[in-house]
């Protein structure tokens, strides 16, 4: 039998995490959807979805996925890290560090 384990979140990503979820649950309210409706929609259930809503670290990253899905907003999630600013940098150092 495995044990489930439950991601590590500090505090101040969980400030992000519920940021997410109250956005969501804003974008779910302006398109007059209840949570019944998209709870019917995406298969998850109404507890779910309300943890999604508040930001839950325990709810897996498909779920939010569905959500997201069924309000037209999955496609934002391809924004995330895609100006990797940092990452950039940390290569261009390494890149002129090395020698022809």
């Amino acid at each position: 039998m495995s044990a489930s384990r439950t991601a590590i979140v500090f505090p101040k990503y969980r400030d992000a995490l519920a940021l997410l979820g109250e956005n969501i649950k804003l974008a779910r309210k302006r398109r007059k959807l209840t949570q019944t409706l998209i709870s019917e929609r995406t298969g998850i259930s109404r507890v779910t979805l309300r943890k999604i809503e508040q930001g839950d670290p325990t709810v897996s990253m498909g779920h939010y996925v569905a959500v997201l899905a069924q309000l037209g907003l999955v496609n934002d999630l391809t924004q995330v890290a895609r100006d990797d600013e940092f990452g950039r940098k940390l290569q261009d150092i390494a890149l002129l560090r090395k020698k022809p």
